[in-house]
C-alpha cells in the first residue's frame, strides 16, 4: 500500500511548510501501518496551467508528478486556507487532475481514479478550514476518489489575520489526533474498495 502527499503550500523548499508538518500527522500514522509514503511540495516543480496529463509545454513537470499520484492507492492533498479558499497550488493540480475523469484503468472501463481514496490536511491563520476541506472533497470526488467520513485534518487560528502557529501552539492536540483518525480512516476504506 503506498501513499502520496500533494503538499500544496506556497512555499518553496527548504521553508518550512505547516500544511507539511501537519500532513506528516497523517503519513506517520499511515507508516506505523506498513504504508509506504510519498510527499511533492508542488512549488518546488514547475506545473502549467490545463486540463490535461501531458505536458502543456517544453518544462511542464505535470507528467511525472502525474505518475507519482496513480503509483498511490491513497491521496492526501494538504493546503493552506487563503482568503478561505484552497491554495492557488492546490487548485492547479486539481485542474490537471480533471484529466482523470476521462481516462480509464488498462480494462478500457474503469475511471483511472476509482479503487482509490484520498484525504485533505487544511492549515491557516484564518478561519475557513470546513469550506477548504469541502472544496478539496467535492473536486476529489468527482475526480473518482472514494472519500471516507472524516478523511481529513485542520488547525486554524481562528478569523483574522495572523502568523501561523501550528508548530509552536500548545492547542494541537486536537489537530494530531484527528490526523491520526484520519490516517485510520483512510486505510480501511481503502482496503475495503481494493478489488
Amino acid at each position: 500500500m503506498h501513499a502520496t502527499c500533494l503538499v500544496c503550500t506556497l512555499k518553496r523548499s527548504p521553508e518550512p511548510s505547516n500544511a507539511e508538518s501537519l500532513a506528516e500527522v497523517v503519513l506517520g500514522a499511515l507508516r506505523k501501518e506498513g504504508v509506504t509514503t510519498d510527499t511533492i511540495r508542488l512549488a518546488d516543480h514547475r506545473i502549467d496551467p490545463g486540463v490535461v496529463s501531458e505536458a502543456v509545454s517544453d518544462g511542464d513537470e505535470w507528467p511525472a508528478i502525474r505518475e507519482r499520484i496513480l503509483a498511490a492507492e491513497i491521496l492526501i492533498v494538504a493546503t493552506p486556507t487563503w482568503l478561505g479558499q484552497p491554495s492557488s497550488v492546490s487548485k492547479r493540480a486539481l485542474e490537471r487532475m480533471d484529466a482523470f475523469i476521462s481516462e480509464t484503468k488498462e480494462d478500457g472501463e474503469t475511471p483511472i481514479a476509482y479503487d482509490r481514496v484520498a484525504g485533505v490536511v487544511v492549515v491557516g491563520n484564518e478561519d475557513g478550514a470546513h469550506h477548504v476541506i469541502s472544496e478539496v472533497n467535492g473536486a476529489l470526488n468527482d475526480i473518482g476518489y472514494t472519500l471516507p467520513g472524516q478523511n481529513w485534518t485542520y488547525w486554524n487560528k481562528g478569523p483574522g489575520p495572523g502568523d501561523e502557529e501550528w508548530l509552536t501552539t500548545e492547542e494541537k492536540d486536537w489537530s494530531t489526533s484527528t490526523g491520526e483518525a484520519c490516517a485510520k480512516n483512510l486505510l480501511r476504506t481503502v482496503r475495503a474498495v481494493q478489488p
